[in-house]
């Protein structure tokens, strides 16, 4: 990653909203009036979106008293503090300049009414707490040797799965060499025991 694109990528939210061309939106926007701040709400049709990354922005139209108003947002910026979605508009083109020629309710978009109002978020990169980082590192150092520890375990079962074929082989040989020698011992057997039983 070069110099530029590492220093706009720690200017990114974490999280921007998901905007689509035609919807009514809410936007609150942070205004500083001297040493006060306070939020103000925008409302108004999206009638276009541009630029990505850092430079994403996004165009909101209202009309205000009779005149057409039109503010543009950066998706990134510290001063949008959030976007509500309030109706979801049909819009089969990417930029809706044409409504800057309607006028009353002409100028806005079809509802789409099947469509749910939800307002979604696109996560753009990963919240990283202080203490998580270490976590990270571990979890990711536990991954290297999973694999590792994996075949040691698969290697010990075959040894001992083998271990215990070749003990099992021992037992049944050693039970075939007493079954072996049992034979010629009873006949023996056998005789003293019928001599004692004759005498």
């Amino acid at each position: 990653m070069d110099i530029m694109k590492s220093i706009e990528h720690e200017q990114l939210k974490n999280k921007i909203p998901e905007l689509k061309i035609g919807d009514t939106v809410r936007v609150h926007v942070r205004i500083k009036e001297g040493n006060k701040e306070r939020i103000q709400v925008f409302e108004g049709i999206i009638i276009k979106k541009q630029g990505g990354g850092v430079n994403a922005t996004f165009t909101v139209r209202r009309i205000s008293y009779g005149v057409g108003v039109e503010k543009t947002f950066l998706v990134h910026s510290p001063l949008v503090e959030k976007v509500e979605v309030i109706r979801v508009g049909k819009a089969r083109r990417a930029k809706l300049y044409y409504l800057r020629d309607r006028v009353g309710k002409a100028a806005k978009t079809k509802e789409d009414v099947g469509a749910r109002i939800e307002n979604r978020e696109i996560t753009i990169k990963e919240e990283v707490v202080p203490g998580e980082s270490e976590v990270a590192e571990n979890a990711e150092t536990t991954t290297d040797i999973a694999p590792v520890v994996e075949e040691v375990k698969e290697e010990a079962k075959t040894e001992a799965t083998e271990e215990v074929k070749e003990e099992v082989k021992e037992e049944v040989k050693e039970e075939k060499a007493e079954k072996a020698e049992e034979p010629e011992t009873k006949p023996e057997e056998e005789k003293k025991e019928e001599e004692n039983k004759a005498e």
